[in-house]
């Protein structure tokens, strides 16, 4: 066991898990083991976890539901946080603050539950608050970027300060978060609009029903693979390079959504990558497009 693991149990920071295999951590159930996996108990416990990561100059990463991850099989020779005590909600009005580590879709019921609309499009999306405003979460033309008012972060200097929408950056797929990864999300404040309790309900049950129908979501697979192009959808041009059930390993296109890419059969991280990278190849080889990935790559370096 590493040195600074029995260091950091001493800080008394929250639960730790150690020699822990990430399959358990990303929906498309990859990936090697993880030195370890810390869940802070609060913001100070994780300023005082952040400090030690600093001073031993450790790797990290902020962890939510893995929803958008492709783990390598290799050691993660660091840290991973969870932010799952940061889950406090309170509702004022029409506006929510919830913490980074509360469920996406289930503050989606809450606001269904409270006649709060403008959250419908995220009715089946599995991602944490945190994770969804890192990579501006969307769907049906609707992202978290229309309804995230501010965000409470912690800065790479120790400090916490509030980031008002405009600041954040928010554009198709991507956030201030994206290209500032040493800033951590801590709460947000969503600002949604009042409606009718049974349009927001037939809405959600309407937007669900078109998952289960177009998604295969009886695999483990992390949503959409590639970004649209502008006025273009990524799954089409795919099928058209007539890559539907396409396999490498256990990795498969799906053949319900060309913009899927499913564990068909115990498939490995190197599986995942590499059918993602043959179908970017085929697309720009018939059509002279640059599919851009929208998952990311974690520890492959």
């Amino acid at each position: 066991m590493k040195s600074w693991i029995d260091e950091l149990k001493l800080l008394n920071i929250g639960k730790i898990e150690i020699n822990v295999s990430l399959k358990k951590y990303n929906t498309y159930k990859i990936g090697g083991k993880a030195v370890c996996i810390i869940y802070p108990k609060n913001i100070e416990k994780l300023i005082t976890l952040m400090k030690f990561i600093k001073q031993n100059k450790l790797k990290y990463k902020i962890l939510g539901n893995g929803s958008n991850l492709i783990f390598s099989n290799e050691l993660f020779d660091g840290i991973l946080i969870k932010l799952t005590e940061f889950d406090n909600i309170h509702i004022f009005q029409n506006k929510i603050k919830v913490g980074a580590g509360y469920s996406l879709m289930k503050l989606s019921r809450v606001a269904l539950k409270n006649s709060l609309t403008g959250l419908e499009f995220a009715a089946g999306i599995p991602g944490t608050i945190g994770g969804a405003i890192f990579m501006n979460a969307g769907a049906y033309k609707s992202d978290m970027g229309y309804v995230v008012q501010s965000v409470k972060v912690l800065t790479p200097d120790f400090k916490i300060v509030e980031l008002e929408n405009k600041e954040l950056n928010f554009h198709y797929r991507t956030s201030f978060f994206k290209t500032h990864k040493d800033y951590i999300c801590l709460e947000a404040i969503i600002r949604l609009e009042y409606g009718k309790k049974e349009k927001i309900e037939e809405l959600m049950k309407n937007r669900l029903k078109r998952r289960l129908e177009s998604q295969p979501l009886n695999y483990p697979s992390a949503g959409s693979v590639f970004r649209n192009p502008k006025d273009m959808f990524a799954g089409e041009l795919i099928e058209k390079c007539k890559l539907k059930g396409k396999k490498i390993g256990g990795a498969m296109i799906s053949n319900k959504h060309a913009n899927f890419i499913i564990n068909y059969d115990d498939a490995s991280s190197n599986d995942i990558k590499d059918l993602i990278l043959y179908t970017q190849k085929k697309v720009k080889e018939k059509y002279h497009i640059d599919l851009v990935i929208e998952q990311e790559f974690v520890n492959w370096e």
